[in-house]
């Protein structure tokens, strides 16, 4: 009789998983120190993710559509075990991709997916830009504007976007913006800005703490126009949504945060690869390092921080498989478990990552090993795509029912 239940990964996860492990240790590893301290984007390594099909528009929808729902979990969790900030800027377009695939009409997700990866030889990149100087966690505080111009049948973008990945170097930009279609009535959508649209500018570029092989920037929409067909989901379905807000309904899941929860299991799956790369290293080192004579792992104190590590790993990873799992098969996350994963994940890696610092000594602080570098890199993950108290928030909400503020 077949099992009912099983944790082993359908053969074909298991084939791609390794085959981007191969590459996240032969390719990205090796360039991770220097692309960190140049603090640019790596365009020769996402050239290399294009030319072997890793950065590709079909690899994605392969892997988000196999029937476990892990598939792609576990090319973020490979990819993030080499490097965070390279693979940030290899994956970060699927974030606009995600936002397109789950609100766009066939027709957008059509014209729009392979521009946002471009081709072999000619690669791009595209961006996702929600937040805002007063809008980070509170998506509803939106300045952007929107306006339609009928005559023209044209959408015009005024306001400053930040903290957007890929911006301004993006080929495809998409854009979170409040919507006043007449006096009164107030709503969101999101909108298609295409290549060399006028009135599209990179703002700041941001110097960070960690994932500095990842481009992070300012946007300004300065008059952007663009044609009224690239609001993100149609016009109909735009406008039946803004007749909801006009009557005074809560939209079911304004634009911005449904691409949110569709991501967070992908979030939590990148603080696991850089947990488990801290992780290991750590172990290795606590194997060979030597001190009174003796294997610095005999030493109880070492040798608890390393099973507590591993418990939180795999306890993480079960979070996040089963928030995929649920998610690929259609079930409602009536306890917030895309956000538990999330949370408990980008928490596990902070910690994780100051344990293997601790292990290794002076030697972790210093940037002649890697575990400096992962435990600036792990600190993002509690930040973006909502903060570990926007998580716990979510998550209290689901619980109680209860409007917690």
């Amino acid at each position: 009789m077949e099992p009912t239940f099983s944790l082993e990964l359908p053969d074909d996860v298991v084939s791609v998983r390794d085959w981007v492990h191969e590459f996240a240790r032969d390719v990205v590893r090796p360039a991770a120190a220097e692309w960190d301290e140049r603090e640019e984007t790596p365009w020769p390594i996402i050239e290399e993710a294009a030319k072997v099909g890793l950065y590709t528009p079909e690899l994605f929808a392969q892997m988000a559509g196999e029937s476990s729902g892990i598939g792609l979990i576990t090319v973020f969790e490979e990819l993030f075990w080499g490097d965070a900030g390279i693979a940030l800027s290899i994956l970060a377009t699927g974030l606009a991709a995600a936002a397109l695939a789950s609100n766009g009409t066939p027709q957008q997700i059509g014209d729009w997916l392979p521009a946002m990866f471009g081709t072999p030889g000619d690669t791009k990149v595209a961006a996702f830009c929600s937040s805002e100087p007063g809008a980070g966690s509170d998506v509803g505080a939106v300045r952007t504007r929107a306006v339609y111009d009928e005559a023209a049948d044209e959408w015009v973008l005024n306001g400053t976007k930040t903290w957007a990945t890929n911006g301004g170097i993006a080929n495809v930009h998409v854009v979170v913006a409040s919507v006043y279609p007449d006096l009164g009535t107030r709503g969101q959508a999101s909108f298609i800005v295409p290549p060399g649209t006028r009135g599209l500018s990179q703002g700041q570029k941001f110097k960070k703490h960690g994932i500095r092989a990842s481009h992070t920037a300012e946007v300004v929409l300065d008059n952007v126009r663009i044609p009224g067909e690239l609001v993100l989901g149609g016009r109909e379905k735009f406008e039946q949504r803004m007749a909801r807000a006009k009557e005074g309904q809560r939209t079911a899941s304004q634009a911005a945060m449904a691409t949110f929860e569709r991501t967070r299991p992908f979030v939590g799956a990148m603080a696991l690869g850089v947990a488990r790369a801290a992780y290991e290293y750590a172990l290795d080192y606590a194997c060979q390092r030597e001190q009174f004579g003796r294997k610095i792992g005999e030493f109880q104190a070492v040798a608890f921080k390393l099973a507590d590590m591993k418990a939180r790993i795999d306890a993480t990873r079960m979070l996040v498989w089963r928030a995929g799992w649920m998610h690929r098969n259609n079930k409602a996350f009536t306890s917030a478990e895309g956000s538990m994963a999330k949370l408990y994940a980008s928490e596990t890696a902070v910690y994780v990552t100051d344990e293997a610092i601790q292990i290794l000594g002076g030697n972790g602080y210093t940037r002649d090993y890697p575990v400096e570098r992962m435990h600036r890199d792990a600190k993002i993950f509690t930040i973006f795509e909502g903060t570990s108290e926007i998580q716990r928030l979510v998550i209290g909400r689901a619980l109680t029912g209860l409007p917690i503020r």
